[in-house]
């Protein structure tokens, strides 16, 4: 690539937006979430039934919205973790406490199997 730093200059952006952006261009489709590191899922959970109340694992952050974050704990559905859940003291917005890629420890609170939800908790979460 020519003069980076020139042609941030030019553009009016930042060097590392406009690298950012030629990435994206050589690797059209890539998902930046590729490389995350991934957090060891246990072995003894393959399924949304395997899972039950109190059970502590470690997951990553897939989304935040404003009502919390969804967690991807190494089943098919991931879990929400609702707002009121993410720390022991009140949360604004959950992009205050967490991004997407983090990696967190999780507690299971509730198990919703006709509908396919998993209530999550980061709420004196020990792992």
């Amino acid at each position: 690539m020519a003069d980076v730093e020139e042609i941030a200059a030019r553009l009016g952006a930042g060097v590392p937006t406009l690298k950012d952006v030629a990435d994206c261009l050589v690797r059209p489709g890539r998902d930046p979430r590729e490389d995350l590191t991934a957090p060891v899922f246990r072995t003894d959970v393959l399924s949304i039934e395997d899972l039950m109340p109190g059970m502590e694992l470690t997951g990553t952050v897939r989304n935040v919205v404003d009502f919390g974050a969804f967690v991807d704990i190494g089943i098919k559905n991931d879990g929400l973790v609702h707002v009121s859940e993410i720390a022991d003291t009140r949360v604004r917005h959950p992009m205050d406490v967490v991004s997407v890629g983090d990696v967190v420890k999780v507690r299971v609170i509730s198990v919703d199997l006709e509908r396919g939800r998993v209530s999550l908790s980061m709420k004196n979460a020990i792992i």
